[in-house]
């Protein structure tokens, strides 16, 4: 019986732990404890030889049972108070979570999914209901502040935090939030007005970021203000650091140079800070918020924090209160699998970078997306290549051993020598198209046209985003085309050698590239999409994805303790 005490894995159920001591003391009969009374059956049996001997024996064995029978019943109420209290965190937990059922629309239009890899939208959101008027612009329903889209390699070795910008000027596309209600796409506005403008929910933000990047989302968590100050205290504190004495009355931080460990309001300043640190606008804010949430990440993996059960229920309790997520993670059990899976990265693989950026060119005070090295950063992502040096590098092959296309262009893509990255599958009258080289060169200046005659909505925006990731800067969309059945490329005579590498990018064979006799010499290239599309764009051959990350890629390291804000 004590053994089925014992043996209930890391924890120890004590019968009597709980049970006052005078009543312990009574519950277990020692050496002189008053016999029980004996009973009818028991005084008959006095007559047999060795009376007193043997009725002592009789009723130590009868104290023995009661005491065992006594024992296991203290020891389930104990188990069952146990289990209620286990019950009652869980119910507790689960009712703390906000969950939103995201409305994604049609999922031929979406990124294709990342297999084993982890996609995750975290949206800052600036929103002041309930607030009050400490915050400024009191009851606020709040923006996409701040994105960050949090990418978990398949094998768990590494994670890319890629941040986007609040403004950053994109296409938001038409979104149904989970109300009902259905708000009209915009060709152009800034990022953050993906949430919160015209009711949009955090389904739109979503939607949002799979058009700019390209990378399909698998699930969000959405923090508000609230969530920094309960989440940082509950780890007991972040330590975060400053190159010189900051004082901004905006954010209402006052922070003397050097290190310190801010919670509450005053981790709520530093993250909210941009105006007394660097050039004074989002992306000087953006490397002090990855620097809050590196210093985060320690805290919540220290042992301090995972020992201390006392933290744990805190640590946990605020989070619960503070998340807002979608429906597919809208328990403690998804929750909870979720967390442990992006746990098992080590603190020294997680990076997180800026998207690469520069001036909109239509206004000054906004921000657009950097091409092709944008495009580069956001392949590498949706590709699960790690900005981490962390992958076993692949094994020589062996003497005389025939290389598999995708190594070659592998090969290709990584020295810069061999044949064309984007080879475009061999048909009849195939030709060989221009070097890889040649055609990044050509790309940049290249003037060419999308229309959509597939009869799905989106695709030309689709096709002019993957052109423009590979470097094609002047793609663009144009008026639908009539029906067609296959997806065509038509050129000005002289621009065979461009029409085949554009071609080659979109995976279409040789076939489908023509001259236009009508086109004159200062026409660009021209794209009619066909129904045929979404297997036409969707063979990128493996030597399109990116060895490398963009030059002078802001960047910092999860690991790294020497980050201070400028």
């Amino acid at each position: 019986m004590q053994q089925d005490w014992q043996d209930t894995g890391p924890y120890r159920l004590d019968p009597a732990a709980g049970i006052p001591a005078q009543r312990r003391r009574r519950a277990t009969p020692g050496p002189d404890a008053e016999p029980a009374p004996a009973s009818p059956g028991a005084a008959a049996g006095s007559a047999h030889p060795g009376g007193r001997a043997a009725r002592r024996r009789a009723t130590t064995r009868r104290s023995r049972r009661r005491a065992l029978k006594w024992t296991a019943g203290v020891g389930a109420l104990v188990l069952m108070a146990g289990c209620g209290s286990a019950y009652y965190a869980y119910q507790h937990f689960n009712s703390n979570i906000t969950a939103v059922k995201v409305q994604l629309g049609d999922e031929a239009e979406r990124p294709k999914p990342a297999g084993d890899a982890l996609n995750i939208l975290v949206i800052g959101t600036d929103s002041r209901e309930g607030l009050g008027r400490e915050y400024g612009d009191e009851g606020s329903t709040g923006h996409a502040d701040t994105t960050l889209l949090f990418h978990v390699a398949k094998d768990r070795s590494n994670a890319t935090v890629v941040s986007l910008p609040r403004d950053l000027m994109v296409p938001i596309p038409e979104c149904r939030t989970s109300t009902g209600k259905t708000i009209p796409g915009t060709s152009r506005a800034m990022f953050n007005e993906s949430l919160g403008q015209e009711g949009r929910d955090p389904g739109c933000t979503w939607k949002t970021v799979e058009k700019v990047t390209g990378i399909r989302v698998d699930h969000f968590v959405m923090v508000n203000f609230e969530a920094v100050k309960s989440l940082s205290t509950a780890v007991g504190g972040v330590e975060v650091c400053a190159a010189k004495d900051i004082n901004d009355p905006d954010s209402h931080l006052r922070m003397s140079k050097g290190r310190h460990v801010v919670q509450g309001d005053e981790a709520l300043a530093f993250v909210r800070t941009r105006h007394a640190v660097g050039l004074g606008g989002d992306l000087t804010r953006i490397p002090l918020q990855q620097q809050f949430i590196s210093s985060m990440i320690r805290s919540i993996k220290s042992g301090d924090t995972l020992t201390s059960p006392a933290k744990l229920w805190k640590l946990a309790d605020a989070a619960t209160k503070a998340l807002t997520v979608d429906d597919g993670i809208g328990s403690v059990d998804r929750l909870k699998d979720l967390a442990l899976d992006v746990s098992k990265v080590d603190t020294g693989n997680i990076t997180f970078a800026t998207v690469p950026v520069a001036d909109d060119t239509r206004d000054k005070n906004r921000l657009m997306l950097k091409q092709p090295e944008a495009g580069q950063l956001f392949s590498l992502v949706a590709n699960d290549r790690s900005l981490t040096e962390t992958a076993t590098p692949t094994a020589p092959a062996s003497p005389g051993a025939a290389a598999s296309p995708g190594a070659a262009a592998g090969q290709g893509a990584a020295t810069g020598q061999g044949p064309a990255a984007h080879a475009a599958p061999a048909g009849p009258g195939a030709t060989a198209p221009p070097s890889a080289s040649a055609a990044a060169d050509d790309a940049k200046d290249l003037r060419v046209t999308v229309r959509n005659g597939s009869g799905t909505p989106g695709q030309a925006q689709r096709t002019v985003d993957r052109l423009r990731a590979k470097g094609f800067a002047r793609a663009a969309t144009a008026a639908n085309a009539p029906a067609a059945a296959a997806t065509s490329v038509t050129y000005p005579a002289g621009k065979a050698a461009e029409a085949a590498a554009l071609a080659a990018v979109l995976g279409l064979p040789a076939e489908a590239v023509e001259e236009d006799p009508k086109a004159g010499a200062r026409d660009g290239l021209a794209v009619v999409l066909g129904k045929d599309v979404p297997a036409a764009t969707a063979t990128a051959s493996p030597g399109a994805v990116p060895t490398e990350a963009p030059k002078d890629l802001q960047r910092v390291q999860a690991d790294d303790t020497d980050v201070c804000a400028k």
